[in-house]
């Protein structure tokens, strides 16, 4: 017979979704175990995300580990687009009333949430094998599991599948009952960590006739670049020489002069989609973060999108539990999906602006330049691209 354990929350994930969504029901006294099919060295081992919106450094105060965030972390009020061998900044303080985003990357903010779970005594049950949610189209959901080979079932009122886009919380949705809807692109961004100084003080995004290329950051001693591969590259392929160089094509002349290479601490190809699950509930198990929806990581989304389903979730649960009120965990799906299909439009549209698809004609990179230049010389323009990347406010079109 499996051990049995009684939870109100079992969440499904230990990455940045999963620990954010048990640190707010914490504060909440609402009791939540987390279950990690990872160990926890593996998870901090997941170099992605580094640029966080306002809505969610607010989330991360609420959650109460945005101490180091604010000490480490870099504000940036601005970033450059390079086209046609010219720069031109964005500047998203000016355009959108003051709002900026932080670099901090998503290793960081893990360990943050980590730290805080560990020092509550919070149980997070990492290396749990074989784990398999049951009648959560009931009010009676369990979770069953193995870890060192002994077996446990948890009881619990909410499943919260916070465990990516691979997971077993949409696995486990009735195939009837979910829609999907996905778009591949056709091709990949080659990443490379390297502890040298950025090239820039603010990132610099650009379009060349040799594809898209990124160069972004993630302290003032540690940058991240990116290059548009094709699909069929392989990382082995790539020498850390060969990524130098041809970033260094993709840069204008300023960025070549200042670009400071070194060995790389890490270098992979990640595909780039678009992914959206609707709905994102389903009885009493709730989908959040990779698990309901991808973004290509052109436009910053990904984790702040992740973000603020947690919050939504974690306010329909509290409102559950203290105000016996099921109005928060009736409307998050709709409420989510209203700002995923915003923040996925934005992260489509500016993959598209900046970057060379392989079937397009020469007519299309002529548009491309076309439409940057009038973003850039528009105020509207600029505005559009500025209050979409800083965030658009939580109340947005409600």
């Amino acid at each position: 017979m499996p051990s049995k354990i009684r939870t109100q929350v079992a969440i499904i994930g230990a990455g940045p979704s999963g620990l954010l969504l048990g640190q707010l029901l914490h504060k909440a006294g609402i009791d939540a175990i987390i279950l990690e099919l990872q160990t926890g060295d593996y998870v901090l081992t997941r170099i992605r995300a580094g640029i966080l919106e306002q809505v969610c450094i607010d989330l991360l105060d609420e959650a109460g580990v945005g101490a180091r965030m604010h000490k480490e972390g870099l504000v940036h009020g601005g970033f450059e687009m390079l086209y046609n061998g010219q720069r031109h900044r964005i500047d998203m303080n000016k355009l959108t009333g003051g709002k900026n985003v932080m670099v901090y990357g998503q290793t960081e903010l893990t360990h943050d949430l980590m730290d805080a779970r560990v020092c509550a005594g919070l149980t997070t049950v990492y290396e749990a094998q074989h784990v398999a949610i049951h009648d959560f189209d009931t009010k009676k959901p369990r979770v069953t599991y193995e870890k060192d080979g002994q077996k446990f079932e948890i009881d619990c009122d909410f499943i919260a599948g916070c465990d990516g886009f691979h997971g077993v919380c949409r696995a486990s949705a009735p195939r009837s009952a979910i829609k999907e809807f996905e778009k591949v692109y056709p091709f990949g961004w080659l990443g490379l960590l390297s502890d040298t100084p950025p090239v820039h003080d603010e990132l610099i995004y650009i379009n060349s006739p040799r594809g898209f290329a990124l160069c972004s950051q993630r302290s003032k001693t540690r940058s991240r670049y990116y290059l548009q591969v094709p699909l069929t590259d392989r990382v082995e392929e790539w020498t850390d020489a060969a990524f130098w160089q041809e970033l260094k094509l993709r840069l204008d002349e300023e960025g070549r002069e200042k670009l400071i290479t070194g060995p790389s601490i890490e270098k992979s190809i990640a595909p780039l989609r678009s992914f959206i699950t609707e709905p994102m509930r389903f009885g009493r198990m709730f989908l959040a973060g990779d698990a309901g929806h991808i973004v290509p990581p052109t436009g910053a989304k990904g984790l702040n999108l992740a973000a603020t389903d947690v919050k939504y979730l974690a306010n329909g649960l509290i409102e559950f539990y203290q105000d016996q009120s099921e109005a928060g965990i009736d409307s998050y799906s709709e409420k989510c999906l209203k700002r995923i299909w915003k923040g996925e439009r934005f992260s489509w549209w500016f993959t598209q602006l900046m970057h060379r698809f392989p079937d397009d004609g020469a007519i299309v990179s002529k548009f491309q330049e076309a439409e940057l230049d009038y973003l850039i010389h528009s105020e509207a323009g600029s505005r559009t691209i500025a209050e979409n990347y800083v965030g658009l406010p939580l109340d947005f079109g409600h």
